[in-house]
């Protein structure tokens, strides 16, 4: 599941995405020179590892909460 600890920032996003979607190469990560003057390159994950990370694993998790409430409703 994707999260980040930077708070809400669109270009911290923009980084993060093209980190993860990209073969882009040598680029500044979020945040540079922060953690030190190194360039990055995109990792170019297939679709479906990025559907994982963006949704399916997300989904995987919150779904234990719809299955607890469900149980609640019906009265245990």
């Amino acid at each position: 599941m994707f999260g980040t600890d930077n708070g809400m920032d669109e270009e911290m996003y923009r980084n993060h995405f093209r980190w993860l979607e990209t073969a882009d190469e040598y680029f500044d990560y979020w945040g540079y020179p922060g953690q030190g003057r190194w360039k990055i390159y995109g990792m170019e994950l297939p679709n479906a590892v990025l559907e994982k990370i963006y949704h399916l694993n997300a989904e995987r998790i919150f779904r234990q909460f719809n299955r607890e409430a469900d149980l609640r409703k019906g009265g245990r």
